[in-house]
């Protein structure tokens, strides 16, 4: 027998040991949490676990991630139509020109990017945006929100220790 055979019975009762080591460890520190209340009061703690189904689904974690979170996954044509219809609410949010511009300058670029990719899903008919009309017709809504706000006082309020 060679000297690596005959070290081979010692290195798996050596690494059963350990494990069992490594076991009792384990338990060890659970034990001491649950001594300390580690585990009480823990997000779920006395409700059902939710059932998986009759069939078994191995993407049911994603679902349910996706369900939690409120994840939207749409086909990219989907998605940049819903973009586009928000666009104007969202740039009247923005508040300098120069954010403006790059936002839709952003969009148009996904637009793009969107038409030289292969087709997954519907169509694509979302057209770029003309930066300039964009801009002007966002100028002219911030104008008239301006306009509608009412004028601050002209005159200062007097402090209270002046009045009389």
């Amino acid at each position: 027998m060679s000297s690596a055979e005959q070290r081979r019975p010692d290195d798996a009762a050596a690494r059963r040991a350990r494990i069992e080591q490594q076991q009792t460890w384990v338990e060890l520190q659970v034990r001491r949490a649950m001594e300390r209340g580690d585990f009480d009061n823990l997000p779920g703690a006395g409700k059902p676990i939710e059932d998986l189904g009759e069939t078994h689904d191995p993407d049911w974690w994603v679902k349910r991630l996706i369900e939690r979170e409120r994840i939207t996954v749409l086909p990219p044509a989907v998605q940049l139509r819903k973009d586009d219809a928000a666009l104007d609410a969202h740039l009247d949010t923005l508040a300098s020109e120069r954010e403006a511009r790059a936002f839709v300058e952003e969009f148009n670029a996904r637009v793009i990017r969107a038409r030289y990719t292969p087709v997954d899903g519907p169509p694509l008919i979302t057209m770029p945006r003309d930066v300039d009309e964009t801009l002007a017709a966002w100028r002219a809504r911030r104008d008239a929100a301006r306009a509608a706000r009412p004028a601050p006082p002209s005159s200062t309020p007097r402090r209270w220790w002046r009045r009389g």
